[in-house]
């Protein structure tokens, strides 16, 4: 049986974590898209990151359409986050699991707005 800690690890082997600096430069391609996989009560508290997806982790195999934001799916990249890393984790190596390339760990949301990201209310 394998528990959080195991799972974790496992995702952030495989995952690449982003710096705030690199996504920034990353979101200026328009085939970036950035996840924002918490729930909706932290986006209503808190904001998102400005342009982010709300997908909530639990639906993120039955909601996230790629086809709906980019044009090149080949090509896409995507930075997905949480509110301190974990869930941007798994959520990031479900999208790896399930076919996705180019796929990063971009943290927390206070990672962001203390590195001077954009964010808006929801």
């Amino acid at each position: 049986m394998t528990n959080i800690n195991e799972l974790l690890k496992e995702a952030n082997e495989l995952v690449p974590r982003i710096s705030i600096e690199d996504a920034k430069a990353l979101l200026e391609d328009i085939n970036t898209v950035i996840l924002d996989v918490r729930e909706d009560q932290e986006l209503r508290e808190t904001g998102k990151i400005k342009g982010a997806i709300h997908v909530p982790r639990g639906l993120l195999e039955f909601i996230f359409r790629p086809e709906d934001y980019v044009d090149d799916e080949e090509n896409m990249k995507i930075l997905v986050y949480c509110a301190a890393g974990a869930r941007a984790a798994l959520a990031a190596k479900t999208l790896m699991d399930i076919g996705y390339k180019n796929v990063f760990n971009l943290g927390g949301f206070k990672e962001w707005v203390e590195g001077g990201g954009e964010i808006e209310v929801v």
